[in-house]
């Protein structure tokens, strides 16, 4: 057999139509993470993805240790680990911390990105710098004391500055805007990128496919790859991702369709899926004018939606939510508003605002075909929709291509691009609290800072984000958070309707497979037949 032959190729068809970017800070959602971030690049800090069996909790990344100064709590340290090197074979060390903080968060930089800011400061958005204090060693400031930052630095990917700076110095001398020569730096990057993880980019084709090898000197052996090659494949289709699988074309899918699943199970593809901190929500408007700013409007909704019959629709895919973290969590708090299905509860708390079925409440929500975290959308919001038609909510969609629902996410609900709707259906991440409850709730985090879509807030949540964010130990801190938990679900922030399992559809040939209680896989560490 020839060495071509034997080569180990793993082919993953994702939910994202087009390849998330691949310059260091991804879009499409937190499958970009999963496919362009994770497996080429690393952060300071890392998830543990290693156990089925227990949540995923912060690890070190490209930092060994972190401590916030003991006088200051806006200023934090992080050692870096030593002898690391890039895919292009230069060294990582805090000059690139620095100059990878820069790329997102100084203006005056010349590798300053105006397109990865979005994707980056929503994210973190209490960072405002880097300082080297030696070769392995960099300071981080913060506007205000910040208790998750080494949580949100998950998000933050180290690019290779000396990469960036030979794609520089091969922009034609004729464009002589630094600005543009910047961003042609940039995209001559993204097709030929170079990271510090575990796979490296040898092939990229856009909105058709991404190539990846494994980089044998990864620092990490735990994570050195065994698959030689990794192709990733944009197939925002269910059916047609369902199709490849079953063809033989691909040895992997991202969330495959629910009627499908028993004839891929029959056919010997292995189903992982596993409970994950993801949450399946409508977010409402509370600006002025929005049918939601009626708490009794809010609560009905969340009395209305059959998710047993939705769960039974799905395939058994999928955990029926009491709120943005499950009963038993630390940040649970115990709300005294019990989310479940009661139809006539919901009929009454409509009837008292004023609704009957003669005179139904017309909502509007603003939802994709296909995505990243997404589930199936159309079926489940059609459903959703019958559901809630008998509690007299009259509801119409607004579906729009994913990368554009997620843009809009950050624009808000005063922006045009929310065309008319009142209501989100963007599914997220809920691992750690800035993500799962802060950037929804704060008056910080209006847009467009970060996903605070419907403008909700008030100086009472305000204060109890305050108090977490202030809390540096981690049982302090989990119990501020289950504060703030309980009161988003007393007040109805959300109507929400699903947590998401996860499931991915493989070819049996794929082993040493562990789907971790997270949004994240890995596929380092995985082998093939």
């Amino acid at each position: 057999m020839s060495a071509q032959a034997q080569e180990k190729t793993l082919r993953i068809a994702m939910t994202a139509a087009d390849i998330p970017r691949t310059l260091g800070q991804p879009d499409q959602g937190f499958e970009g993470n999963r496919f362009t971030g994770i497996p080429m690049y690393d952060a300071l800090t890392h998830w543990d993805l290693s156990k089925a069996d227990a949540a995923s909790v912060l690890i070190p990344g490209l930092a060994t240790s972190w401590a916030v100064d003991a006088k200051d709590k806006t200023k934090w340290v992080f050692k870096l680990r030593p002898g690391v090197k890039f895919h292009d074979g230069s060294a990582l060390t805090a000059d690139s911390v620095v100059w990878n903080v820069r790329k997102v968060l100084d203006k005056g930089a010349p590798q300053f990105d105006p397109s990865q800011v979005g994707v980056t400061a929503s994210r973190m958005p209490t960072l405002v710098s880097a300082r080297k204090i030696d070769d392995l060693t960099v300071e981080l400031t913060t506007s205000e004391p910040d208790s998750f930052l080494p949580l949100n630095l998950t998000n933050l990917f180290m690019a290779s500055p000396a990469h960036w700076e030979a794609k520089l110095k091969a922009v034609p001398a004729s464009v002589t805007d630094a600005a543009e020569r910047a961003k042609q730096a940039w995209t001559a990057f993204a097709a030929d990128a170079s990271g510090s993880g575990p796979f490296r980019m040898t092939r990229f084709v856009a909105r058709e496919r991404l190539e990846l090898a494994a980089n044998k000197a990864y620092w990490d052996p735990k994570r050195t790859p065994k698959i030689d090659k990794v192709v990733l494949l944009p197939m925002p289709e269910a059916n047609a991702r369902t199709a490849a699988l079953l063809g033989g074309q691909v040895d992997w899918i991202e969330a495959p369709a629910p009627d499908a699943m028993p004839q891929i199970t029959q056919r010997g593809y292995k189903i992982y899926s596993n409970a994950q901190p993801h949450v399946w929500p409508w977010q409402l408007s509370f600006a002025e004018g929005s049918p939601w700013l009626d708490k009794r409007v809010r609560q009905a909704a969340n009395l209305c939606v059959d998710r047993g019959g939705l769960k039974q629709m799905l395939g058994g895919m999928m955990a029926e939510p009491k709120g943005t973290v499950p009963q038993g969590h630390p940040w649970w708090g115990n709300p005294k508003f019990d989310i479940k299905y009661d139809v006539k509860a919901a009929q009454a708390l409509m009837a008292q605002a004023g609704h009957s079925a003669a005179k139904p409440l017309k909502v509007k929500v603003q939802i994709s075909a296909s995505g990243s975290g997404q589930m199936q959308p159309l079926p489940m919001n059609e459903f959703v929709q019958q559901s809630l038609k008998a509690c007299f909510f009259d509801v119409e969609f607004d579906v729009i291509e994913w990368n554009t629902l997620f843009t809009n996410w950050r624009k808000g609900v005063k922006d045009p691009s929310a065309n008319g709707a009142n209501a989100t259906n963007v599914s997220f991440a809920a691992m750690d609290p800035f993500f799962a409850m802060v950037r929804f709730s704060s008056t910080k985090t209006f847009p467009p800072v970060s996903n605070n879509w419907g403008y909700y807030g008030n100086a009472e949540v305000d204060k109890l984000i305050a108090d977490a964010r202030t809390t540096f130990d981690d049982k302090g801190r989990d119990a501020a958070l289950a504060k703030l938990h309980a009161h988003l679900v007393d007040d109805a922030a959300f109507v929400w309707i699903a947590h998401d399992v996860g499931p991915r559809a493989m070819s049996a040939k794929v082993k040493g497979v562990v789907q971790p209680r997270s949004w994240f896989i890995d596929i380092a560490p995985m082998t093939m037949d």
